[in-house]
């Protein structure tokens, strides 16, 4: 099998439009979210009549259909000009943890009720997985959901922790346990409709948080207390949540982690930008060697992560389903783009610390990489046991 990671001409023209369109319509205004930790609803709106909502869903189910790596592409675009990572990151888990789950694991009937307010961007997704005493032990959770008398519904109860989204979420899906056991045992997805803005009996947000980094991008703690789910609404089939959740986490390694690589490129460039212009001791920073070669490693950094991302997507469109190569790029992406987050305040001295200056915020966003969609030990713990086979 042939291996060629690089983009079409096509694919490098959906990129680029969606980084014009992200740089003119959803960056101004970052500072003020940012201070204000504010979604972007008119953003959102604007994201969804272009097309972003849906974009590997297939048209009859009113998305874009387009591939793997186009779709990565996009996000590359989105994150390059969005300065808004929050709004990036609420993009990304709403395609990529929502909507393609139920495209990829749901009923002919499922799709069809659900897909279309997805991908038109009228419903905002969520996935409900981490809880407050289960977050890297993933299949340790203790919501549960039981089956009425009559076989017609699930009752749920639990809470879920950190939910991207979920203040603001029409649609969760939620990870419960149906029966007793332990481990992956008896593990459910369930689509959970939430009934946003005016939440219905059974479900509640008990807190928005308020997050160092990511902060336009809404995250909060969900309770589920009895709350009635139709039997219809279970995902995939009772006891197949381990699969779902393994199969989103590699897709969420491969696409929603794509768009920080469009930021480790605006950052790359406002460092040389910077370092070009600054002068101290009667010469451009940019001459000085200790510079140099910060700019230098920040460059190695965002090529080997790039082509990391890249090989990942490729792998999806080819129907391989690597947890490795998912973790590898998940993991090294979110070390380096912390690394070149941290440098781009260096290069700056004082004014990386300025707000107007938009370096600070970057550093702020990449620490949730770190820890969101698996934690970096948790990384290194799949790639050693899969490369040493215990």
């Amino acid at each position: 099998m042939a291996l060629d990671f690089s983009l079409t001409s096509e694919q490098e023209q959906v990129m680029e439009a969606v980084r014009k369109f992200a740089e003119k319509e959803i960056s101004p205004g970052s500072i003020e979210r940012d201070i204000n930790g504010e979604f972007h609803w008119e953003g959102w709106k604007k994201a969804a009549e272009f097309g972003l909502m849906g974009m590997p869903i297939p048209e009859e189910y009113g998305g874009q259909g387009y591939d793997v790596i186009t779709t990565m592409a996009a996000m590359v675009g989105l994150g390059k000009g969005s300065k808004d990572q929050g709004f990036n990151l609420s993009l990304g888990a709403h395609l990529v943890i929502c909507a393609i789950p139920i495209w990829q694991w749901g009923t002919e009937e499922q799709k069809k009720k659900y897909l279309p307010k997805l991908a038109s961007g009228e419903w905002i997704g969520a996935f409900g997985l981490t809880e407050p005493n289960a977050g890297s032990d993933a299949f340790g959770l203790r919501t549960k959901a039981e089956l009425t008398p009559d076989g017609k519904y699930y009752i749920l109860n639990g809470t879920k922790m950190f939910i991207t989204n979920g203040p603001i979420a029409n649609i969760v899906l939620v990870a419960a346990r149906v029966g007793e056991g332990r481990g992956a045992r008896g593990l459910t997805v369930f689509i959970v409709e939430t009934g946003y803005p005016n939440y219905v009996e059974g479900f509640s947000v008990a807190q928005k948080l308020d997050k160092v980094g990511m902060r336009s991008s809404p995250t909060g703690e969900l309770v589920f207390e009895d709350l009635k789910i139709p039997a219809g609404n279970v995902l995939g089939g009772v006891g197949n949540g381990a699969m779902i959740l393994i199969d989103s986490l590699t897709w969420e390694r491969s696409l929603l982690i794509a768009p920080a690589i469009g930021s480790m490129e605006l950052g790359l460039e406002r460092a040389i930008k910077y370092s070009l212009e600054r002068e101290q001791f009667g010469k451009p920073i940019a001459k000085f060697q200790a510079i140099q070669h910060k700019i230098a490693m920040m460059k190695v950094y965002l090529e080997a992560a790039r082509w990391l991302v890249y090989k990942s997507a490729w792998l999806r469109e080819q129907g391989i389903q690597s947890v490795l190569d998912a973790s590898i790029a998940k993991l090294f992406l979110s070390e380096v783009g912390i690394k070149m987050a941290f440098d781009e305040v260096q290069i700056h001295g004082g004014y990386g610390l300025i707000r107007e200056y938009e370096v600070e915020r970057g550093l702020r966003d990449a620490l949730l990489a770190s820890i969101g969609g698996g934690t970096s030990e948790i990384q290194k713990t799949i790639i050693a046991r899969t490369i040493l086979g215990v």
